[in-house]
């Protein structure tokens, strides 16, 4: 399959500290790949190296299969960028902002209203963007990082600033675009939000990649072999999977005594702090 991203011993210094060390991956076209970790990790830093915002001290970076510093301007047009610089005019209304960037994409201003609705925000169109809380500017931006179609779209933390009701809305939008072919660099302290969305998923903890791969073989990897039934009367017992847990199982079953049964997996978070020893805050 094609690679749209490919990344190798990647590092970045700032002065005397390392922010990048020794990072290499790869994101296959129509992939949703989330790169995870807390606050000063070296998310941004990525994004900004890949869209060729800042030089890579050493390694080396491709996307379309071209260095990041000798992208095209037809292969820029192709990405879409989600990150902390807002870029809007306050004075302008939502609709007015898009328009815009319809124009300079030469896209229809039809486009508008399909963008907006995956925002959930088709309705506050006419509201000036000075007037827009926190999280519907962000999901304005969104908007305008997909106004385009773009076939590679970066997203730094999309849904840090919304409420659960727009953020699944968001977590739809980005399912159609990943089945329209898009591929998505997802950065994220999330990792609800990972295990929903991702296809792999990459651990960054001071720098460096700690793991990388789906969430359910990661989850499967750290699980414990073990089973925790709950009982009709309250009851918390735990089984092994192997013959001794089957027959404890059938016994409990035979008695009706079966209330719901739950495999240990661990979550993403629980795996990030036992590989990394941090928390995601």
């Amino acid at each position: 399959m094609e690679r749209i991203i490919e990344v190798s011993s990647l590092e970045k210094i700032f002065g005397n500290q390392r922010a990048l060390i020794d990072v290499s991956f790869n994101i296959k076209k129509g992939e949703i790949f989330g790169f995870l970790g807390p606050s000063g990790s070296g998310k941004t830093t990525t994004i900004k190296i890949l869209t060729g915002q800042l030089d890579a001290t050493s390694g080396s970076a491709e996307v379309f299969g071209k260095p990041v510093g000798k992208l095209t301007n037809e292969l820029n047009r192709k990405i879409g960028i989600l990150s902390d610089n807002s870029g809007l005019y306050a004075r302008l209304s939502v609709e007015e902002n898009l328009k815009l960037f319809c124009e300079l994409y030469d896209e229809p201003y039809s486009r508008v209203d399909e963008v907006l609705e995956m925002v959930n925000l088709k309705e506050e169109k006419k509201k000036l963007i000075s007037k827009l809380s926190k999280g519907m500017t962000q999901r304005i931006l969104l908007a305008r990082a997909f106004l385009h179609k773009p076939e590679l779209l970066f997203l730094d933390e999309p849904t840090s600033a919304l409420d659960p009701v727009n953020t699944k809305h968001i977590y739809k939008g980005l399912e159609r675009l990943r089945e329209a072919g898009t591929t998505i660099f997802l950065t994220t302290h999330d990792m609800y939000e990972a295990d929903v969305l991702c296809d792999r998923v990459a651990f960054l903890s001071e720098g460096r990649i700690q793991l990388l791969d789906t969430p359910r073989a990661l989850r499967q990897k750290f699980s414990e072999p073990t089973l925790t039934v709950e009982t009709t009367d309250g009851k918390m017992i735990v089984i092994s999977k192997g013959p001794d847990g089957a027959e404890t199982m059938h016994e409990l079953m035979s008695q009706n005594r079966i209330a719901s049964v739950s495999s240990n997996e661990p979550t993403l978070g629980d795996i990030f702090i036992n590989v990394t020893g941090r928390k995601l805050a």
